[in-house]
């Protein structure tokens, strides 16, 4: 049974399967829940449609690989504001899901990866397709762990006059520099619109990338003393920018239906 006080398990479904009274939670949703999760009967869940909307159940009905749930009461939760969108540069090997499971987990609304010009990892064809897709699985994934209602947009990869436009339309860019005067905690932060963080690879990113960055509307700030890697500043980032905004003072979330 759930422990009291706890927060029930987030399982993921369509948002039509949500209008419904009684939701049928099958395939990988539904083993991850009878098979791995073992739930049974009289448990609370949670599903969510990722955009928003949950649905609070409890289990009435268990089998292998599938579990009957009544719905309870449904929410509405809105779209975060400031919206976090961090640009990545493409770390290599298992640092780029590392990045996109520790962002997502902190809260942020959307990940960009970035082909910036020193980024060993290159994501030619197919092989980009697939790594993007594990990002995306590792997006999924976190944010059921950190009872999310909504889940971060995945994209990429972008080139840096990609990025360029994305600072240019922002309400704020910040590009992350060890060497920047001035500290990410001491920015004025905008209280609606995208705040885009660009976070360059370990080589940092190139003269003439900053300067076509800059030139767009980036500034510069820096995370401290210490030099993260670039498959951490990007959640650190996060983790500051949202302890100085609206975002981390109270859980939104609208009573629907």
């Amino acid at each position: 049974m759930t422990s009291p006080g706890s927060t029930p398990p987030v399982f993921l479904a369509a948002a039509a399967d949500l209008d419904s009274d009684v939701i049928v939670l099958s395939g990988p949703e539904g083993r991850h829940a009878s098979t791995v999760r073992r739930l049974a009967v009289g448990e609370q869940v949670t599903v969510a449609d990722g955009a928003g909307l949950l649905a609070e159940c409890v289990v009435t009905g268990a089998q292998r690989g599938q579990l009957e749930l009544a719905v309870t009461a449904r929410r509405t939760v809105p779209r975060p504001e400031p919206a976090i969108v961090v640009v990545q540069a493409i770390p290599k090997g298992d640092r780029g899901p590392l990045a996109v499971e520790l962002m997502t987990e902190v809260g942020v609304d959307a990940v960009t990866a970035w082909a910036a010009e020193r980024c060993i990892a290159v994501w030619p064809g197919d092989r980009g397709e697939r790594a993007l897709d594990r990002w995306r699985a590792t997006a999924r994934a976190a944010a059921k762990q950190s009872r999310r209602a909504w889940l971060p947009d995945v994209t990429g990869p972008v080139t840096t006059g990609e990025v360029s436009r994305m600072a240019g339309a922002a309400a704020l860019a910040i590009l992350l520099d060890s060497a920047a005067g001035d500290p990410l905690g001491g920015l004025d932060l905008p209280s609606s619109g995208d705040i885009v963080v660009l976070v360059g690879p370990e080589g940092g990113v190139s003269p003439a990338e900053a300067e076509t960055l800059m030139s767009a509307g980036a500034v510069r700030a820096h995370l401290g003393p210490t030099v993260l890697r670039t498959s951490t500043a990007g959640a650190v980032a996060t983790a500051v920018l949202l302890s100085r905004s609206a975002r981390w003072a109270v859980p939104g979330g609208s009573a629907a239906g």
